[in-house]
């Protein structure tokens, strides 16, 4: 499926790919180029309700959700198909997401592909069943067994800023349990989903249903889906408003929920660290907010410094994002990209037009890139002169935009950490063990890396605290919000 402005994917519903019933279909752009790469089918209400009425009936009536070796082998074809199109699906990612090039050997392809292997592995090894032994409850003799099992139909709202790794972490665990799942792809990035549907109807044994794809242009066949009682979990990967949205369709059918939503994470410096360490810190925070032009909701995006070294440190991060220039995103070495739209680089200007009324100063960056006419690009930006309490310091901004925030010590720097209505992600760098674990046990996140550590892995769960979502992703734990736990208590004779 070349990429060209004339191509159109199909959807994906009851095993068949499709066009969308209307035929209708919609752009997809490249953002570092503003042009047109192709089509998507436009999916509309009753594409959506197709899938879900597949979804329904593959799990209900066939006997995919119990048969655990046959999973792990359609997920291990899966992984396998994707492997044999990754130039494609590299090709794919990096002009409709804007992804560099660097980041599709890893979390924006690459691994989150090969992650699929972990799933069938625990699909075939996770302990089913679970003998709790013998009791006598009211003086009945008693044997408990707890029994888990997949708790059905899943629906599976992404985002388009890791398109492969948050579909992947969705879908990969959801099937491996036994569920079906309905995918419903970001407008922004509907090609990259409709080839995972693709390769999952040609090249795997997955049976008609268990994994429909409906793109749409339209944000609405996204909440019918959240919002359709034949739905058992919706895993919901987003912003925090329309994280609230989801949940509140939902809640009408107090369905299951997931959601994986904003963060401001914070990333800690300590003032034990020498020189040549602390201008090793914030390179470090230079290049995680310049990675990928900052969408991520996981990338720290406060960098907390000892006040006493305030100086020392703003100059050393403006260092290192002047040295991150915005680039081509096919070109092995950029790491800063275009921002996923105009709008999208509208809304980051806006935030820094906030910050100089609040009193910031833009210390570097800031800017549209001088000579670059076409493509959503902005200069890595550092702000300075700001406090916690300002809204460029407290609300997601989704840009390569970092707020550097003096602290007065441990303490005080989780205190600033902590004060947030996010938890998400968070660093920490220092030199001195015991001021470390406190900082890490004291700052209220889902994930925290120290002095450069990386907690991204299939087997490491993923979430966040307070208004940054409900539940985990990846792991074991991320695999169990798709079971359901039955207690059986069989009577002794």
């Amino acid at each position: 499926m070349p990429l060209r402005p004339d191509a159109s994917t199909d959807l994906l519903i009851d095993g068949t790919l499709v066009p969308a019933a209307s035929g209708a279909t919609f752009a997809t752009f490249n953002p570092a180029t503003e042009e047109p790469i192709g089509r998507a089918a436009d999916g509309g209400g009753d594409d959506m309700d197709a899938a879900i009425r597949a979804a329904r009936r593959a799990f209900d009536t066939t006997g995919w959700s119990g048969d655990h070796a046959f999973r792990a082998r359609c997920l291990r074809q899966l992984r396998d198909g994707l492997q044999r199109h990754v130039e494609e699906l590299r090709e794919v990612t990096i002009a409709e997401a804007g992804a560099p090039a660097l980041l599709t050997a890893g979390p924006q392809l690459e691994g989150p592909v090969a992650d699929l292997g972990y799933f069938a592995d625990l699909a075939e090894s996770y302990r089913w069943s679970t003998d709790l032994g013998p009791a006598t409850p009211m003086g009945i003799p008693t044997r408990r067994t707890l029994l888990r099992e997949a708790a059905g139909v899943v629906a599976a709202i992404t985002p388009w800023n890791f398109p492969h790794q948050i579909t992947l972490a969705k879908i990969g665990p959801a099937l491996a349990a036994g569920c079906t799942a309905v995918l419903k792809p970001a407008p922004d990035t509907p090609w990259c989903a409709a080839l995972v549907g693709r390769i999952a109807a040609e090249e795997t044994d997955l049976p008609p249903g268990v994994l429909g794809v409906v793109t749409s242009s339209d944000h609405g066949v996204g909440a019918q889906l959240a919002a359709d009682p034949r739905v058992d979990v919706v895993s919901f990967t987003g912003s925090s408003a329309t994280g609230r949205a989801v949940m509140v369709a939902a809640s009408e059918n107090l369905t299951k929920v997931f959601l994986e939503l904003g963060g401001k994470s914070a990333f800690v410096v300590l003032d034990c660290l020498d020189a040549d360490r602390l201008r090793a810190a914030c390179a470090t925070a230079a290049f995680t907010v310049a990675t990928h032009a900052g969408q991520g909701c996981a990338i720290t995006t406060r960098l907390l410094v000892p006040r006493h070294r305030l100086d020392e440190a703003t100059a050393a991060t403006a260092a290192a994002l002047t040295g991150l220039p915005p680039g081509d995103p096919a070109d092995p070495g950029t790491v800063c990209g275009p921002l996923i739209s105009e709008r999208q680089r509208e809304r980051v200007e806006s935030y820094l037009a906030l910050a100089v009324e609040e009193g910031g100063t833009v210390v570097c960056g800031g800017r549209r890139p001088p000579g670059r006419e076409r493509g959503c690009f902005l200069e890595p930006t550092l702000i300075a002169g700001l406090d916690n309490t300002a809204r460029a310091a407290r609300e997601e901004i989704f840009g390569p935009v970092l707020a550097i925030i003096p602290h007065d010590g441990d303490d005080d720097a989780v205190r600033i950490a902590n004060d947030s209505p996010y938890g998400l992600s968070g660093a920490v760098w220092g030199d001195d063990p015991a001021r470390v674990d406190r900082v890490v046990r004291g700052v209220r996140t889902g994930t925290l890396g120290v002095n450069g550590g990386l907690w991204y892995s299939p087997d490491v769960p993923f979430g966040g605290y307070k208004q940054s979502g409900i539940g985990r992703e990846m792991g074991v734990a991320g695999f169990e919000e798709y079971l359901e736990t039955k207690a059986v208590a069989y009577a002794e004779r």
